[in-house]
């Protein structure tokens, strides 16, 4: 039935075929998402909802925004993508998110959290200006609903003049248990229909703002969402609607229901072996450290688990702090705290760390205050594409004043950069990726700007300065990939990207240096070495992403497509040995 559902024929169906629908999309997203990996609990949640909306409004013509966008698998099944769900979130196959080059269903792009709102008062606005006749609707989690854009955009609705539907969708979570001022003012709005007084005064900050509040409704009860969604569409033509809906995330698949964090999202673990993740180490580390340092603190934007913060949560609840998905919050946060003498520590992504941009630069570093900030998933993630990439963060902190950068080789480093960062005064910047599968033998004793050589040669001509254990990774194959061909090849550990190792820079003169790096190279470790040498004789070749957003797909294969592999190392030494 799912297969070749189209919207005309899911228009006709009877409730009970609806139902019968909706159990069907759960079994698909269930078995795609444990053969290929994604979010899964958030999807469960949402096969009501997304089968009451296409049943009720008009898509492609109306148009929906997917606040984030991880929830819109039950979304795509129904747009005409199922015989391409298979390839969900694999190279070249269907995104994870909403994309508008993949549908014209998907209206929007998504990835990151609160832009929804300001999103669908773009877009209706526009339809205003132009004298169309469609709905917008944003479907938002509690999550996101902390997201301080979310506020902005309230705040312009009268501004623009114009109609749109919010739907809450309200499950008590987002990547970790829903936390804040927000979630507790929802869970007053959901209290029973005795304290329905109690809920229309709390209600009134929405018409504030100039929206109605319509709720709480069970998202998960197929013939309410129904009604409920047709009677609210005709009243978009004459106001805005905040339609307050409660979900079960992890809907039908009894472990997600009960864990439904653990199952948020799903990996799919890779050939290679893994050692030991960044985060665990991170969790382990600031653990131990925090047991003799009474001003160390824990700071996370909704992501305690995932970035292995929950026994330091567990062990030191006075000094942790989850903020929701406020990412610009924390930075500040942070930023007052160490004026206080005390020494946060900010675990974020790569990703989601862009949002913050403004205050790093103002809030951190214009005061040179002592914030470490824990950079989780820096370079290609692999299958939730171009939105969480984490590609770019060497080049934006790198314009950065008073902001030291470290990349450790190893799981191992890692652990001795985050003691180091201890009595470090100044702002700290560390970078790494998810898995540690590696461990690099030490060359020398480690220390503050100073680089090492993990393999020597007395008669080099080629020197690779690599940052981060991929890029060091992909330098040692490169390195057994001419054994025996009498080519001397050095590779340097470039562990820290400012300041740069000066001393060991001026030992190179007349060989050929190599960057690698897991980063963009506009603005990353490449094109820094590439100003240092400008004025030189020195041959410099660069090894690192391209000008452009990387998609979903296995992170070596993704890297190798951008050029950055052992092979694509060796062979430009071989190429060059032979001109």
């Amino acid at each position: 039935m799912l297969e070749n559902i189209t919207g005309a024929q899911l228009k006709s169906m009877t409730l009970k075929e609806l139902l019968a629908l909706s159990e069907e999309a759960r079994e698909k997203i269930t078995k795609t998402v444990l053969k290929n990996g994604g979010h899964l609990s958030s999807n469960l949640g949402m096969v009501e909802l997304t089968v009451a909306l296409h049943y009720v409004f008009d898509f492609p013509e109306d148009k929906i925004i997917f606040d984030v966008g991880h929830q819109c698998y039950t979304h795509k099944l129904l747009s005409g993508r199922y015989k391409d769900f298979d390839g969900l979130r694999q190279k070249n196959g269907i995104s994870g998110f909403p994309k508008r080059s993949e549908s014209d269903y998907d209206c929007y792009n998504t990835g990151h959290a609160g832009t929804s709102v300001s999103a669908a008062l773009g877009i209706a606005k526009a339809r205003d200006i132009k004298g169309e006749k469609f709905n917008v609707i944003a479907v938002i989690g509690d999550g996101s609903f902390n997201n301080g854009l979310v506020y902005e955009a309230f705040n312009s609705l009268k501004l623009l003049n114009t109609h749109i539907l919010v739907i809450l969708n309200d499950n008590g979570m987002s990547i970790s248990p829903t936390v804040g001022s927000m979630h507790e003012y929802l869970e007053i709005l959901s209290e029973n229909a005795q304290q329905q007084e109690k809920k229309d005064r709390h209600a009134k900050i929405f018409e504030r703002f100039g929206f109605k509040y319509d709720g709480v409704y069970d998202g998960n009860d197929l013939e309410q969402m129904i009604a409920k969604l047709t009677e609210i569409k005709n009243r978009l033509g004459y106001e805005s609607v905040i339609l307050h809906v409660a979900t079960k995330k992890g809907k039908g698949y009894a472990f997600c229901e009960e864990h439904p964090e653990a199952t948020h999202g799903i990996s799919i673990a890779q050939t290679d072996r893994i050692y030991t993740e960044y985060s665990s180490v991170l969790g382990n580390t600031l653990t131990r450290l925090a047991a003799t340092d009474k001003r160390i603190t824990a700071v996370t934007a909704a992501m305690t688990s995932s970035l292995g913060l929950s026994e330091f949560f567990e062990k030191y609840p006075e000094r942790s702090i989850d903020v929701g998905i406020c990412e610009e919050h924390a930075t500040i946060l942070c930023s007052a705290m160490a004026t206080e003498g005390m020494k946060p520590y900010y675990a974020v992504y790569s990703t989601f760390l862009q949002r913050s941009f403004d205050e790093i630069i103002i809030d951190i570093c214009s005061q040179n205050l002592p914030v470490t900030l824990c950079i989780d998933r820096a370079g290609i993630s692999g299958s939730d594409g171009e939105t969480h990439q984490g590609v770019f963060d060497l080049s934006f902190l790198g314009l950065v004043p008073n902001l030291t950068i470290a990349v450790p080789k190893d799981v191992k480093e890692f652990e001795k950069m985050l003691e180091f960062s201890v009595d470090y005064n100044a702002p700290l910047a560390i970078r790494y990726p998810r898995d540690g599968r590696r461990i690099f033998r030490s060359a020398a004793e480690f220390g503050f700007g100073k680089w090492e050589k993990l393999i020597s040669s007395d008669d080099s001509k080629y020197v690779i300065l690599a940052c981060g254990e991929n890029a060091l990774s992909y330098s040692f194959e490169a390195v057994e990939n001419l054994s025996g061909q009498g080519i001397g090849v050095e590779v340097v550990n470039a562990r820290f990207i400012k300041p740069l190792d000066n001393e060991m820079l001026g030992s190179f003169s007349g060989k050929t240096i190599i960057t690698v790096e897991d980063n963009v190279l506009a603005g990353g470790f490449g094109s820094i070495i590439d100003t240092y040498f400008c004025n030189s004789d020195t041959k410099v070749k660069n090894f690192a992403y391209k000008d452009g957003f990387i998609s979903q797909g296995n992170p070596s294969v993704l890297a190798s497509e951008q050029g950055v592999s052992a092979k694509a190392i060796s062979d430009f030494i071989i190429e060059n040995e032979n001109r």
